[in-house]
């Protein structure tokens, strides 16, 4: 154990900001509680499969086994504090990851031994790469029957493109698995059974030329890449120590390569290196660009010093016993109890009651936060997730963390008149806490509609109404965000909007051509989704700010299609000429030709019904593979490929989201419990047979 300091005052150089990024069950939570564990934070090692995790501490975290919210935690090594988020591996809780790589600067990335890259591997790898946060990889469950670092390291190689450069070699396999080979320091740690830590020593003699040929491959790797480490690999033939542990770090910090790192946390093998490669090779708040906002127009930076303005984002919001808690990164200056700060959104103030290191459920209250923290915050208010915290002498507006549309919907009703106002109060307080979940009142039927992100993700919620409310909730059957496209334009649609009574009147005259958008100028997956709107108009016919106003009238008319009253997408709208009155041509007028033209013009369209589609990734025995496959096709599936590892075959399929609703149970009465799926988001697709012509 490198130390065992709790709360120690570390300058900025010494603080790392990291996620746990993973699949379900590849082991997230179970690194979380072995760094825990190693660090001294907690002196018993919680178990995922007995429910004593610290980070999976909310009831339904323990039930289901799986992690839901993410949770911070806070642990010392090596002199460095860490700042460690563990976040959900089910795709129904993207955004909660989403949400938690925006205020990170580096990442673990955890891979199961046995299946590599699997399909919310890739997609939390892509997340990461889109907030540029450096990685590095921990190939997990080495002691597993089947488990094989290399094919692991191929399928990283393959699926998710960086350059992995292995710094570990197993010692044993499967159920041997002791320990493993430092190729920097070619030395051996080996875990004894029943060993809280690592015996080093000499590498075995039947690994020797192993690790000298794989210490061979990581420096050729490495050269290819580091001009530093290419110069002196041609100079001497070899890498020193140093050079690699320096080009290591440099590579993983500009997502070049990824450093990957084995072993098995359930077993307590491999983490102490682990912790060692966090504080080697990922960054600290000073090695990542300054933060960058924005105050009247004009963009600005701030500086991860403690002496800077305050600025700061909220990113997590929860309710507890204790009071209201926002979860914040303090990206610059220092805040302290009694403070107060502006919400640079709302421009209101806010004064800071507590401030709180976070253990989970669990806190310890501090006295200040500085530059490069990640807190907790009690007493403030009204602010929500992606509200930015700052100097009201200074203010800095930060961009919040991107939102998903929902793609599910429930409707949800108190069984007693009596409780609908709590319930309201409820599904508001939920909506706060999780952006990604929308509650909104149908204007057909007067249904409180609670859209998310799938089915999971909605029962998860209504469950955690009636568990902290004590609240009897009926729920309807699931529903899914239809869109509906152009399948066949119009030209030439002539809108002419006339309104006179009494006054100045209304006068807008506009010529629509409507076509469906080319995949070319699409901004989605699968069925071509977005916007586009032009102007050809010449001799200024329509003046410009006239052009405007019918492209936000155009914008108005999508809320609402003509086959269902869905949102419509997928269409690019040119105007092509128009006229006005010298007196009463207005943007009102405008504005509103644009809106009814294009409403006009879609009823004239052939239109076409699009439903959102998942990708799927179905496990199972070999013996059952039909009886699966029969049952997609069913669903309206699209087989795309087929796998057999093992005595598993892997199926990915392309499967409607409205027919996946109950697919769990019925792929566990088909397969005796013993077959698994994931589902992600891959767009919208046409529904077949659904297209209008008017």
């Amino acid at each position: 154990m490198r130390s065992n300091v709790s709360n120690i005052a570390n300058p900025l150089t010494a603080v790392r900001n990291l996620g746990i990024l993973a699949h379900v069950d590849a082991g997230k939570t179970t690194v979380t509680e072995r760094f825990l564990y190693a660090t001294g934070t907690t002196h018993k090692r919680g178990e995922v499969h007995d429910g004593t995790t610290v980070t999976d501490f909310d009831p339904q975290e323990r039930d289901r086994g799986i992690t839901i919210f993410a949770a911070a935690v806070s642990c010392a090594w090596d002199g460095h504090r860490i700042n460690l988020i563990d976040t959900p591996g089910h795709v129904d809780f993207a955004d909660e990851v989403e949400r938690s790589l925006r205020v990170l600067d580096g990442a673990i990335a955890v891979f199961d031994a046995v299946a590599g890259v699997e399909p919310q591997s890739e997609s939390v790898w892509r997340q990461a790469d889109r907030h540029g946060v450096p990685r590095i990889a921990f190939v997990n469950k080495l002691d597993r029957a089947g488990a094989d670092l290399d094919t692991a390291v191929e399928s990283i190689r393959q699926r998710l493109h960086p350059a992995p450069l292995v710094v570990q070699s197993p010692i044993g396999t499967e159920d041997g698995f002791v320990g493993v080979v430092d190729l920097l320091r070619m030395k051996a740690l080996v875990w004894a059974d029943g060993s809280e830590a690592a015996e080093e020593g000499p590498v075995p003699d039947d690994l020797r030329d192993e690790a000298g040929r794989r210490r061979r491959r990581l420096e050729e790797a490495v050269a290819e890449l580091h001009p530093a480490a290419l110069e002196e690999f041609c100079a001497q033939g070899t890498l020193s120590a140093g050079t690699l542990a320096a080009a290591l770090r440099d590579l993983t910090r500009t997502g070049e390569g990824v450093v990957v790192l084995c072993g098995s946390a359930y077993r307590n093998r491999g983490i102490e290196p682990l912790l060692d490669a966090v504080v080697a090779y990922l960054p600290s708040p000073l090695d990542v660009p300054a933060v960058r906002g924005t105050h009247d127009g004009t963009e600005q930076e701030r500086a991860a010093e403690a002496e800077a303005p305050v600025a700061a984002l909220a990113f997590k919001v929860s309710a507890t016993a204790t009071g209201r808690l926002t979860y914040v990164r303090l990206y610059s200056g220092t805040i302290r109890k009694g403070d107060t700060v502006l919400d640079a959104g709302t421009r209101r103030t806010e004064r800071i009651g507590r401030i709180l290191r976070v253990q989970a459920d669990r806190h310890a209250e501090l006295e200040r936060a500085v530059a490069g923290d990640i807190v907790a915050v009690v007493g403030l208010k009204s602010a929500r997730v992606g509200t930015t915290l700052c100097d009201p002498a200074a203010p800095l507006l930060l961009e919040p963390p991107s939102v998903a549309d929902p793609v599910v919907s429930v409707a949800v009703e108190a069984r007693r008149s009596t409780d609908t106002d709590r319930l309201a109060t409820a599904l508001a307080r939920l909506a706060e806490e999780d952006p990604s979940l929308v509650v909104r009142t149908d204007p057909e039927t007067g249904q409180t509609l609670l859209s998310g992100m799938g089915e999971l993700h909605l029962e998860v919620a209504v469950e955690k109404v009636r568990q902290s409310q004590g609240l009897d909730v009926a729920v309807g059957r699931p529903r899914v965000a239809y869109r509906e496209t152009v399948v066949q334009g119009v030209s030439g649609l002539v809108f002419r909007h006339v309104k006179q009574d009494g006054g100045a009147g209304q006068f807008a005259h506009v010529v629509l051509d409507v076509a469906p958008l080319p995949p070319s100028e699409a901004d989605g997956d699968g069925a071509a989704t977005g916007f586009v709107f032009r102007s050809t108009v010449v001799g200024g016919r329509v003046p410009q700010e006239y052009v405007r106003a019918v492209e936000a009238g155009c914008r108005d008319a999508l809320a609402e299609g003509p086959l269902g009253g869905h949102p419509v997408t997928g269409l690019s709208v040119t105007l092509t000429d128009g006229a006005t009155h010298s007196k009463d041509s207005s943007e009102m007028a405008f504005r509103t030709a644009g809106r009814l033209g294009l409403r006009e013009a879609m009823r004239a369209a052939v239109m076409g019904l699009l439903e959102p589609v998942a990708d799927v990734t179905v496990t199972v025995p070999a013996d059952a593979v039909g009886g699966v496959l029969g049952d997609l096709a069913a669903r309206r599936g699209r087989v795309t490929d087929s796998v057999t590892r093992g005595g598993s075959v892997v199926v990915t399929a392309s499967v409607p989201l409205v027919e996946l609703f109950g697919y769990a149970t019925r792929l566990r009465s088909r397969t005796q419990g013993r077959g698994t799926f994931t589902a992600r988001p891959a767009g919208y697709a046409a529904v077949p047979g659904a297209v209008a012509v008017r």
